[in-house]
């Protein structure tokens, strides 16, 4: 009886300790932004080796002459992103001071990589995007978007009327499909090569169909969005831009391409869009190439526990929704999509390659 007891009371602590946790790791994003903010990882690539935070603070005043950063606050601020593996602390032997270092996790935030995630760290920390998150208890008790709640305007109608939020939600946007695109170039080779055609539906400006066609040069490629976002799209090679409306009709080509599309629909939404998609292409061989994520309830991946984080992020800026596979199984066949090939990705997405027959 003791040792249950005993048990018990350790078991409680835990829990206890769980809920401060919980709590309070909106710390872990806050130090983040502000590293973000700061271009630390910028400051310390910039150096070439690690260096110690006079240093950092001497690069933050320069770029900010009217500045006087607080080193004490930056040390602690530090302190806590060494210990979540953003930076590394390298403490010399001979009692010097502590020298700061890039980690695997901080070369993601450095801006003038190819592949960065700064501009999504940015934009996903900035006050107008954390604000919705606060409403989640108002949204579930009466409905509603919890960005609506926040803003008054859907995240769409707040871009077209806020040319900072704006200007900075596309930033983001561009990197995370630059990252995404990285994996699917990687490993979806065999997919593209047989293709003539291919439309990206929701392709934005073009950018993501625009690399696939510079990697596969064969595919005659198509950017498919509404009229006015295509209206600003560059010219680039082997794509033709076609403004239109998915809900109604989708050109004709070998296979159709949604990235980060069906996320933002509900289930009967996204039925109408894959029958449209079902349309325009070959009964026989044509298919829909989704990239979405694909939650697993079960899951102990790298990327499984930020999947359902972005799920609830959806919940907060979209009204859209991550789903299992069963619910994309689901969707899929009701729109008479009768296979499916689940491709992962060394990304959060994988590849849904969905066969109309």
């Amino acid at each position: 009886m003791e040792a249950k007891e005993t048990n018990e009371a350790e078991a409680l602590l835990q829990g206890q300790a769980e809920i401060w946790k919980y709590m309070l790791c909106f710390a872990d994003s806050m130090a983040l932004k502000c590293a973000v903010e700061l271009h630390l990882a910028d400051i310390i690539n910039s150096h070439g080796s690690p260096i110690s935070l006079s240093q950092i603070s001497s690069s933050i005043a320069a770029s900010n002459p009217s500045s006087s950063p607080q080193i004490s606050y930056l040390n602690r601020i530090m302190r806590l992103l060494v210990r979540r593996n953003i930076f590394a602390a390298h403490h010399p032997s001979d009692g010097g001071d502590t020298l700061y270092g890039l980690t695997h996790s901080s070369k993601w935030l450095l801006r003038d990589s190819p592949l960065t995630l700064a501009p999504m760290a940015f934009s996903e920390l900035h006050q107008w995007m954390v604000s919705p998150w606060l409403c989640f208890t108002e949204a579930v008790k009466e409905g509603g978007s919890p960005f609506k709640i926040a803003h008054g305007l859907d995240i769409w109608d707040f871009a077209s009327k806020n040319p900072q939020f704006n200007h900075f939600f596309n930033d983001a946007m561009a990197s995370t499909s630059k990252v995404v695109m990285n994996a699917i170039l990687s490993v979806y080779q065999d997919g593209f090569n047989s293709l003539d055609s291919l439309a990206d539906v929701g392709g934005g400006i073009g950018g993501s169909i625009s690399e696939i066609v510079k990697a596969f040069p064969h595919i005659k490629g198509i950017n498919y969005d509404l009229p006015h976002v295509i209206s600003t799209a560059p010219v680039y090679e082997g794509v033709t831009h076609i403004g239109g409306d998915m809900f109604e009709d989708i050109p004709k080509v070998d296979a159709i391409f949604m990235k980060w599309i069906l996320h933002d629909w509900n289930d009967k939404e996204c039925v109408k869009i894959l029958e449209n998609c079902k349309k325009a292409i070959p009964e026989k061989r044509g298919k829909v190439i989704i990239v979405e994520v694909v939650l697993n309830e079960e899951g102990k991946g790298a990327f499984d526990d930020t999947k359902f984080y972005f799920d609830l992020l959806m919940l907060a800026h979209t009204n859209g929704k991550e789903r299992t596979e069963k619910e994309w199984k689901t969707i899929l066949e009701e729109a008479g999509f009768s296979r499916y090939n689940l491709i992962p990705l060394p990304a959060l997405v994988s590849i849904i390659e969905a066969y109309p027959s």
